[in-house]
């Protein structure tokens, strides 16, 4: 199949999962970057038909999402679960509309881009009428990682994430807030959206256990990360932890490059890299932090040191806010290289 259709230079945007976590942040992220849009559209299942939603100083009325909804709608930024992508596939694509999917129902086809804009953004004129956003917790690794890949191939990849309960939904947040109250005034607590009390505690599964011992969510980020980077090769292990933490994820995160890179080299290209700050000052105790991060867009890198149990070992601190640039930011950013290469 050819994609060779023109982008308007102001699109129809549909916002598919409207009244969802991300989806609403889908819709704060092209009001606050005054994305370029003819007009955006809010489109949810059938009970959430008729709900007002904040956009810009107006209201977006929420319509219901059916196989007639992408008629004249240029992208359509999905955020209804990975059933539902593949439920109205066809007729986003029939309709000469680009899905920008933020499910995993995509990600690992051949034929779908997997696309971290300040990783790969070229991969998106690759596309067949889709294109994928990859899981939370790879996007912010990726972006930390790209620009030390530059300075040298990466071969390895060792990573323990920290992962917020807001990561799997709103109505797990509410679980964190009942149980935490629950747990200080000494109540019942019964876990409904995580496997143990989330409350006090970490939990080391996210996502189902695979043959070989690893959850889904691990397994995401070791083949993610090799599609994004275009390096098959790459070594890369995860560990996935839940933490009682609302929103943001963070990660420890260690390298080994295939030549040496300074302390100097890894910090300098860091701070010269799109959408990272580096907040590192050991003796300021200056260092990215869940709490502090909250609405960001950035990805946030600390706890810079070289590792030396490795050759030419580097290890650091990755902070992010899942629900932005993990989620809709990301989403929105892919959009844009749609419209400035004027390619659908």
């Amino acid at each position: 199949m050819s994609w060779d259709r023109q982008m308007p230079e102001r699109p129809v945007v549909a916002v598919a999962g409207a009244t969802g976590a991300v989806g609403r942040e889908m819709l704060n992220v092209l009001a606050q970057r005054e994305f370029p849009a003819e007009r955006v559209i809010a489109l949810a299942s059938k009970r959430s038909e008729g709900v007002r939603l904040p956009f810009n100083d107006s209201e977006l009325v929420v319509e219901e999402m059916t196989d007639r909804s992408f008629d004249g709608v240029d992208i359509a930024l999905f955020s209804a679960g990975a059933s539902v992508s593949k439920r109205f596939r066809d007729a986003v694509v029939g309709a000469g509309c680009v899905m920008i999917d933020n499910s995993s129902a995509f990600r690992m086809d051949d034929d779908v881009p997997l696309v971290v804009p300040e990783v790969n953004a070229s991969d998106v004129h690759g596309h067949n009428g889709v294109i994928a956003n990859p899981n939370c917790s790879t996007i912010q690794m990726v972006v930390a990682l790209k620009p030390l890949h530059d300075l040298s191939p990466i071969s390895r990849v060792v990573v323990a994430t920290y992962q917020a309960a807001s990561g799997a939904g709103a109505a797990a947040m509410d679980e964190l807030y009942d149980q935490t109250g629950a747990f200080l005034s000494g109540g019942d607590i019964e876990p409904e959206h995580f496997a143990h009390r989330i409350a006090f505690n970490c939990i080391p599964q996210i996502d189902v256990f695979l043959d070989d011992g690893s959850t889904k969510e691990e397994w995401k980020m070791v083949a993610e990360t090799k599609k994004i980077m275009h390096a098959p090769d790459l070594a890369v292990i995860a560990t996935c932890v839940r933490v009682p933490v609302l929103r943001c994820h963070s990660e420890a995160v260690h390298i080994e490059f295939e030549q040496p890179v300074t302390l100097a080299e890894a910090r300098r290209a860091l701070q010269e890299a799109p959408g990272i700050t580096v907040l590192d000052d050991p003796s300021e105790s200056l260092y990215p932090m869940p709490a502090l991060l909250e609405g960001s867009d950035d990805t946030y890198v600390g706890r810079l040191r070289v590792d030396p149990t490795v050759p030419n070992g580097l290890a650091m601190w990755v902070v992010a806010d899942q629900l932005r640039k993990g989620a809709a930011l990301n989403t929105v950013q892919i959009a844009e290289s749609l419209v400035g290469s004027g390619m659908r």
